[in-house]
């Protein structure tokens, strides 16, 4: 079967273009042919974009396929394992249709959850940041940074579910604080372009804070670090604030000495969703909208497959809010 895919055209330096991309015909054939419903996407494909890449796993190549996890429906099947119909969820990235053994297939209940994309969702990277790498509890007063993207706006409600007394968190624009505040049950929140993190949070927790989850590093890294109390944890997650830079401008080395000095413990992490962290956040998860104390923020966009690019581009912007995915039209 011939199907239309999203290939790299060369590596990316800087700040990406659609120029990085380009869409191509190609053929698929295997035992299973599924058609893909929806494609996640995340800030952290652009490093896989990146002649410098520096996670370790293999960077993609001018000419291959673009994209990681997809969910989709499959329309023809060999396999004992798998009929038509049946939702699966695959790294086939992003294509309109994918082939190949049954076994590179998971199968998924339609009835886990309200909406299928919520198996592309950045929850095992929110819940093992927040609960296993933090240890967040009763009591602790918790600073979320990037706290609308799609770990951040997860973070957050874990923190509160585990215990936590307070939760701050800091976006780009007034309409996502409100968002965080009214919707997500953020405590507090504040746009990080007005005034200094080390100004914010000494008006928002002004007896400091136990618990700082990082997914933007930078100046909110040194504020929170200002705004320390003794013996709090660091889960650093990420570096947004730097990711269109050289590989030691994204990933800059926290400064260790001032947080020795400052008491501060650093977590440093990285979340491969293994099978015991897919378990832990979906137990937690099956539970806790139920209960009315957890909201999963997401945005679906509308696209064709040429759009996705596009899409992927306007989330690196800071046009979307929580765990976004396209639902290819």
């Amino acid at each position: 079967m011939i199907t239309r895919e999203i290939r790299l055209t060369a590596p990316v330096t800087g700040t990406p273009t659609l120029d990085h991309f380009a869409v191509a015909e190609t053929e698929v054939d295997g035992e299973v042919l599924v058609r893909t419903d929806r494609i996640g996407l995340a800030a952290t494909y652009l490093e896989l974009m990146r002649a410098d890449c520096t996670i370790p796993v293999p960077a993609w190549r001018p000419g291959q396929r673009v994209g990681v996890a997809v969910v989709g429906t499959v329309v023809r099947s060999d396999s004992p394992d798998l009929r038509v119909g049946d939702l699966v969820q695959s790294m086939t990235g992003w294509s309109e249709y994918s082939a190949g053994p049954a076994d590179s297939y998971l199968r998924l209940d339609r009835e886990a959850f309200a909406d299928p994309g919520h198996h592309l969702g950045q929850g095992p990277t929110a819940y093992y940041g927040m609960a296993e790498v933090a240890g967040v509890g009763e009591g602790d007063v918790v600073f979320v940074s990037g706290a609308a993207g799609g770990v951040g706006s997860l973070a957050g409600q874990i923190a509160k579910c585990l215990g936590a007394a307070r939760v701050i968190g800091s976006a780009g624009s007034a309409a996502k604080v409100d968002w965080l505040v009214n919707e997500l049950g953020y405590d507090a929140a504040f746009d990080y372009h007005d005034g200094s993190t080390a100004e914010r949070l000494a008006e928002l927790a002004p007896d400091g804070i136990s618990v700082f989850f990082d997914v933007v590093g930078g100046e909110q890294y040194r504020g929170a670090l200002r705004a320390a109390r003794p013996g709090a944890r660091f889960a650093l997650c990420g570096s947004l604030s730097s990711q269109l830079g050289d590989a030691a401008d994204r990933f800059p080395r926290p400064d260790r000495a001032a947080a020795e000095a400052a008491g501060v413990e650093l977590r440093p992490f990285s979340c491969h969703h293994t099978p015991d962290q897919v378990a832990a956040w979906r137990a937690h998860f099956g539970g806790w909208p139920a209960e009315g104390r957890f909201v999963y923020p997401q945005t679906v966009v509308e696209a064709g497959i040429d759009d996705v690019p596009r899409a992927f581009l306007s989330l690196l912007g800071g046009a979307y809010r929580g765990n976004v995915s396209v639902r290819l039209s």
